[in-house]
């Protein structure tokens, strides 16, 4: 076979494997998504806000990510860093109600995605009640989520962003419970990505169990085709990185998707780290039916 012959052929077949693409109504939607615990801003030195605030910059220039899940962000903070990132937009609402306490916020690339509606819950027995907490834990606990679309592609997908209990474990469960549920209630064919600090360590947390699993959602690092800082864990303390693989910052998903890449970035800048919490970011391709 001729050099002419067989390039034709092999185009032939990519636009046979385009066709069928677009007959069957799908099409790529790819995503780098992080999940990041900011450290609620503190003015108090070692790491400080004031100190950390221009790594913080510095790390998500340099990843890039098109969305970004954030916790325990306060208000104030968040402006600064919106100031910092100009190429991002951002919502969320503080746990307490209003500007109030700690925020779950998300940033989005603006010029790549329009936010079509977004809403928040607490995870307790009266989830929509602002503030409530039923569980046993002091701290109140919430779900950040918004639904977007992409705008050069028409695909649209939700974006879900929580943080879990640091000490009750009833209340991690409970919690991993109701977000599991009220991500079915959406009765959806388009992707959900789940965001957050679980406070708990992946495959070794009932919370985990609950989360993940058939017919239930998937964890983007496990089927990742490469890891990267795979023996980090992502709580650090400012100490640096530990390798013990402890993983209690996760992005989960629902959808077909395949992940290509999943990193657990331990950028520094002179020996300050942007927060005690490393961010994990995530690279997904969904195949989504228009």
């Amino acid at each position: 076979m001729n050099t002419t012959k067989l390039v034709t052929g092999i185009l032939l077949i990519a636009l046979f494997v385009v066709e069928q693409c677009i007959l069957a109504g799908e099409s790529a939607l790819k995503l780098k998504v992080m999940t990041f615990n900011l450290r609620y801003a503190s003015l108090e030195p070692p790491n400080s806000w004031p100190q950390r605030r221009p790594v913080v910059k510095e790390c998500i220039k340099l990843i890039e990510p098109d969305i970004i899940g954030t916790q325990e962000g306060l208000f104030w903070q968040l402006k600064e860093m919106a100031n910092d990132l100009p190429e991002y937009e951002w919502f969320g609402l503080g746990r307490e109600g209003g500007t109030h306490s700690e925020f779950m916020a998300i940033f989005f690339n603006k010029a790549r995605f329009e936010l079509l509606e977004y809403d928040h819950f607490w995870l307790s027995d009266t989830p929509m009640v602002i503030g409530s907490s039923t569980w046993g834990n002091s701290n109140r606990r919430m779900v950040t989520w918004g639904k977007f679309k992409d705008k050069l592609s028409g695909l649209e997908f939700f974006v879900w962003n929580t943080h879990l209990d640091h000490e009750v474990q009833a209340a991690r469960e409970k919690g991993a419970r109701l977000i599991l549920d009220s991500i079915k209630k959406l009765n959806t064919e388009l992707p959900v990505v789940l965001t957050g600090d679980f406070n708990a360590v992946a495959q070794k947390n009932m919370a985990y169990e609950i989360l993940v699993g058939p017919d239930k959602l998937k964890d983007s690092w496990v089927l990742a085709q490469k890891r990267i800082n795979e023996k980090v864990n992502t709580f650090h303390g400012f100490s640096g990185p530990r390798e013990k693989g402890e993983r209690i910052d996760w992005i989960l998903f629902k959808g077909d998707a395949k992940v290509d890449t999943a990193e657990i970035v331990t950028f520094s800048r002179n020996g300050q780290y942007p927060s005690d919490h490393f961010p994990v970011v995530v690279t997904l391709e969904f195949n989504v039916k228009k």
